[in-house]
């Protein structure tokens, strides 16, 4: 466990709420690019413009957003008391946050598909895939602020 101070605390609290913004910005952007993309014939300009687009917004935006988010996480989450440690609304929040990590690892696949002229998935398949990440933030922020149980 670590000592924070109320100020040092607030300043990683905002910097993670910044962190994971830019997080879910980029993970509710990229199955619209796949969505796109899906109507790009494989070798065309337009597909090399999305392999580009979806290449950039991954590597120079979700990874890093990512990161830093669980970075800061990590912080806050040791500087808890030990006994936040038994409540529910914690573990919901984290097995929300392991679904998020997991679908950051499957649109990091799909990326590649797409880069290497692969993707055998539908629009419809992404449209649906791009709730997902809304449905675990919904999720997570009602664990992080209303600690229902």
């Amino acid at each position: 466990m670590i000592e924070l101070s109320g100020t040092a605390f607030l300043w990683v609290k905002a910097l993670h709420i910044i962190s994971v913004i830019s997080w879910m910005a980029g993970m509710l952007y990229l199955p619209r690019l796949f969505v796109y993309h899906c109507d790009a014939e494989p070798g065309s300009d337009k597909s090399e413009t999305f392999k580009i687009m979806e290449r950039r917004l991954l590597r120079a935006i979700i990874n890093p957003a990512m990161v830093l988010a669980l970075i800061f996480g990590v912080i806050m989450l040791l500087s808890y008391d030990s006994s936040a440690f038994r409540d529910g609304w914690l573990h919901t929040k984290l097995l929300a946050l392991v679904g998020l990590f997991a679908m950051h690892g499957m649109m990091s696949r799909w990326r590649k598909d797409f880069a290497e002229d692969r993707n055998q998935k539908s629009q419809k398949f992404f449209r649906y895939m791009n709730e997902i990440p809304t449905v675990l933030m919904i999720v997570i922020v009602i664990m992080a602020v209303v600690k229902p149980f």
